[in-house]
């Protein structure tokens, strides 16, 4: 009789990025290699990483949401989302991810349904034909809460292992 040894793998923390338009790439990848941790940059087209073992570019189709569906697919509960894309950030925060924007406001259960009523309303508006102001230019304040936000959520992330 042959006993069946079940072996559960570890999954392991990591940080996905929406590469398209995000303004903090570079301090992902510096925090990313002092904490050991991973980088899977997700982009539709190619452009340059560093050439480091633990950053990885994918680039998908070019096919609507062929990024946010690659990184919604592979987010789990130790996974670091960093996106801009409120839709993605709701599909991540539901698989237990930690999602945060490039500005370093995260994404929560808590503040989730809030962001996706104000897009939609800021979308009607648009759709009117009324014109609505984009987010305010990207500061050293971002910069620093994103930062700040990122090495937080390392460290928590960390603590569950």
């Amino acid at each position: 009789m042959s006993e069946m040894i079940e072996i559960q793998s570890e999954i392991l923390p990591e940080i996905l990025v929406d590469a398209d338009a995000c303004p903090v790439k570079n301090e992902i990848y510096r925090v990313a290699e002092r904490y050991g941790v991973p980088v899977v940059v997700v982009a539709n087209s190619y452009f340059r990483v560093p050439r480091e073992d633990h950053i990885e570019l994918v680039v998908v189709s070019d096919d609507f949401d062929a990024a946010d569906d690659y990184i919604a697919e592979r987010a789990h509960e130790k996974s670091v989302v960093i996106t801009a894309d409120i839709l993605l950030a709701d599909r991540c925060i539901k698989v237990g991810a930690t999602v945060i924007s490039g500005n370093g406001k995260p994404f929560t259960d808590a503040s989730i349904g809030g962001a996706i009523a104000t897009r939609a309303i800021m979308a009607d508006l648009r759709a009117g034909g009324d014109t609505v102001g984009g987010p305010p230019p990207f500061s050293k304040a971002d910069r620093s809460r994103f930062l700040s936000a990122l090495d937080l959520a390392l460290v928590r992330l960390r603590q569950k292992v």
